[in-house]
């Protein structure tokens, strides 16, 4: 918080897993500088499915965060 602060950074970008504890640690990042007033852009790594993987094998969530991250060919 002190170099978001004290520092010109213009952009935190999260990387945590793509499990409970990592979507947890992002949305507390989130707020705790969203709460200091701190105007920096948050962004996360894309998530989706990795090359070489069977559409049948990916899950709900793993196929929404897929279609969320999404570019135009």
């Amino acid at each position: 918080m002190k170099r978001l602060t004290n520092d010109e950074v213009e952009e935190v970008i999260v990387a945590t897993n793509a499990s409970v504890e990592g979507e947890s640690t992002a949305l507390f990042l989130k707020r705790l500088v969203a709460e200091a007033g701190i105007n920096v852009k948050l962004s996360r790594l894309a998530r989706g499915i990795p090359v070489g993987v069977d559409l049948e094998y990916a899950d709900q969530i793993t196929l929404t965060h897929a279609l969320e991250g999404r570019r135009e060919l």
